[in-house]
C-alpha cells in the first residue's frame, strides 16, 4: 500500500513554488492579515453608524418618529446574523482543507453588505446589508482566530489574540469618528468610498496569504512550522502501521477509517458544551459584550441630556473605554508566560468592575468634575474589559484541546477549533443583542445609577465561576506526568 502511494505521488506533477512564499506564510504577515480583517470588519460596522439616521430619513423616506426604532432594529439584525451564522461557519471551516477560502467568502459578504448599504433606497436593502455584515463578521471572528491558532500554536496564542483585540478596539473607535467627519465634510458617498478602499486592501491581503501548513513543503526545515512537521510524521506513521505486514492488520478496509462516533454538528456542540472551561469562557465573553453594548445604547443619550454634548462629543466619549485595549498584547504575553494567570486576571477584572460600575451614579450634573469622573470611570471599566477579553478567547483554545484529547474521534479529521470559536462568537452576539435593551430599559425605568448597579452586579457575580472553573476546576489535582509540561504555571 505504501509502495502504491509512493508511485501515485511520483505520477503527480509537483505544484509550482509560489513567489515570496516565505513572506506570504510568515507568522507576522498572517497575524497582520487577520488583525486587519477584524479591524476592517468592525470599522465597517461603525463607519455607517453616524450616517444611518440621516440616510433612513433622506434616502429611505422614514418619518422622524420611525428612525430611532429602525436604527435599533438594524443594529440588532447585525448581532442576530452574527449569532446565527457563527456556529455554521465554524463547523464548515473545520471541514475544509483551507482557512483562506472561508475568509475570502466572508470578504465577498462584506463587500455585498457595503454595496447594499451604499445604494440602499428602501428598508429591504438596509436589512439585507446589515445581515450580510453580521455574516461577514461571523467568518472573520471565527475562521480568522482559528487560522491564528493554526499558525502560532499554543505558546504564542495569547499575544496573537491580544493584537487582534487591539485592532478591534482601533476599528471600533475609528469607524464612527471617521464616518461622522467624512459625512460632514464630503457627503454620503465619501463614507462608502473609504469603505470600498479598505475592502480593496483587505482583498489583496487575503488573496496573497498562504497558510503555513500549505507552505511547509517549500520552507526550509528551520522555518517549517512544528505543527506541520508533526502532522506529516503522524501521517507517515499511520500509513506504515496500516500497510506494514508486521502490523498484523491484514483485514484493513475503508470502513475502518471512519470514526466510531457520529460527527453530527449538534453532537459536537453538545460535547464541547460539556466542558465547564468552555462554558465559563463563553459566559465571560457574553458579559464583556453585554457591558460594552450597554454603553453603546445609553452613553450617547446620557451625555447629551446631562452635558448637552452633540454628535462629536457623543462619539469621543467612547475613547476612554477603548484606549485600555492597547495593552491587549501585553496581557497576551502574560498569559503565554504564566498559563494559570487567565483565571485570576478575568476574575479580578470582573470583581473590580463591580464598584466602578456602581460609582457611575456619582455623575449627575453638568460640571467639569462630573465629566472628569465619568471619563476616569469609563477608562477603568475599559481596562477591566481589556484585561478579561484576551484570556477568555485563549481559554476557548485550551478547552477545545482538552476535549479533542479526550475523544478525538468525535470531531473528525478537522477537529472542532473553528466550531468552538463560532460558539464563543455566539456568546458575544447574544450579549450584543441583550445589552442595549438591558441597559436602556433599566435606565429609562429606574435611572442611570440603577443601571450602573445592575451592570456591576452581573460582572461581580460572574467573577465567582470564572475564578472556580476558568482553566479547569480550581481544586483539581494535576497529575504528576502533566506537571512537567506546565513548567511556567
Amino acid at each position: 500500500m505504501v509502495l502504491g502511494n509512493c508511485l501515485s505521488r511520483q505520477g503527480k506533477k509537483e505544484p509550482t513554488r509560489p513567489k515570496f512564499v516565505e513572506l506570504r506564510s510568515a507568522k507576522w504577515f498572517i497575524m497582520f492579515t487577520v488583525s486587519f480583517a477584524a479591524s476592517t470588519d468592525i470599522f465597517m460596522y461603525g463607519l455607517i453608524v453616524p450616517v444611518t439616521p440621516t440616510a433612513l430619513e433622506r434616502k429611505v423616506g422614514l418619518s422622524s418618529d420611525q428612525i430611532q426604532s429602525w436604527n435599533s432594529i438594524l443594529l440588532a439584525l447585525y448581532s442576530a446574523a452574527l449569532l446565527a451564522c457563527s456556529p455554521i461557519v465554524g463547523y464548515l471551516a473545520d471541514r475544509t482543507e483551507s482557512r483562506r477560502w472561508p475568509l475570502l467568502v466572508g470578504l465577498v459578504a462584506l463587500g455585498a453588505a457595503t454595496a447594499l448599504l451604499c445604494i440602499g433606497t428602501n428598508l429591504g436593502l438596509w436589512i439585507a446589508g446589515r445581515l450580510f455584515q453580521g455574516a461577514a463578521a461571523a467568518v472573520v471572528w471565527t475562521v480568522g482566530v482559528a487560522l491564528l491558532v493554526d499558525t502560532v500554536g499554543k505558546d504564542g496564542l495569547g499575544q496573537a489574540i491580544g493584537y487582534v483585540s487591539m485592532s478591534l478596539s482601533i476599528g471600533t473607535v475609528a469607524g464612527p469618528l471617521l464616518g461622522g467627519v467624512l459625512y460632514q465634510k464630503g457627503g454620503y458617498y465619501a463614507v462608502f468610498g473609504l469603505a470600498f478602499g479598505l475592502i480593496g486592501v483587505d482583498i489583496v491581503l487575503r488573496v496573497i496569504l498562504i497558510e503555513q501548513k500549505h507552505a511547509a513543503r517549500w520552507l526550509s526545515p528551520e522555518m517549517r512550522p512544528l505543527s506541520s512537521s508533526a502532522a506529516q510524521e503522524k501521517n507517515v506513521t499511520s500509513e506504515l502501521s496500516v500497510g506494514s505486514p508486521s502490523s498484523g492488520n491484514h483485514t484493513f478496509t475503508e470502513n475502518s477509517e471512519k470514526p466510531k462516533h457520529a460527527r453530527h454538528p449538534l453532537k459536537q456542540i453538545a460535547i464541547l458544551l460539556g466542558s465547564p472551561r468552555l462554558v465559563v469562557s463563553l459566559w465571560g465573553y457574553f458579559v464583556v459584550s453585554l457591558v460594552l453594548t450597554s454603553f453603546d445604547s445609553v452613553l450617547p443619550i446620557f451625555v447629551q441630556q446631562t452635558f448637552g454634548w452633540q454628535q462629536t462629543g457623543q462619539g469621543l466619549i467612547f475613547i476612554p473605554i477603548m484606549i485600555p485595549h492597547l495593552i491587549d498584547p501585553i496581557t497576551g504575553i502574560i498569559i503565554d508566560r504564566y498559563p494559570k494567570s487567565p483565571r485570576y486576571l478575568v476574575s479580578a477584572a470582573f470583581l473590580c468592575a463591580l464598584p466602578l460600575a456602581v460609582l457611575l451614579r456619582l455623575v449627575r450634573n453638568d460640571s467639569m468634575h462630573d465629566k472628569i469622573v465619568l471619563c476616569a470611570l469609563l477608562a477603568l471599566l475599559g481596562l477591566c474589559l481589556a484585561i478579561s477579553m484576551t484570556p477568555l478567547v485563549t481559554e476557548v483554545f485550551h478547552a477545545v484541546k482538552e476535549k479533542e484529547d479526550e475523544s478525538p474521534e468525535s470531531f473528525g479529521r478537522g477537529g472542532a477549533m473553528a466550531l468552538a470559536f463560532g460558539l464563543s462568537n455566539m456568546g458575544f452576539a447574544a450579549g450584543s443583542l441583550i445589552g442595549p435593551f438591558f441597559a436602556g430599559f433599566i435606565r429609562q425605568s429606574a435611572g442611570w445609577g440603577t443601571m450602573g448597579w445592575a451592570m456591576g452586579l452581573i460582572t461581580g457575580v460572574s467573577a465567582i465561576p470564572e475564578l472556580l472553573l476558568l482553566g479547569g476546576w480550581i481544586l483539581r489535582k494535576v497529575p504528576a506526568n502533566d506537571r512537567s509540561d506546565s513548567r511556567l504555571e
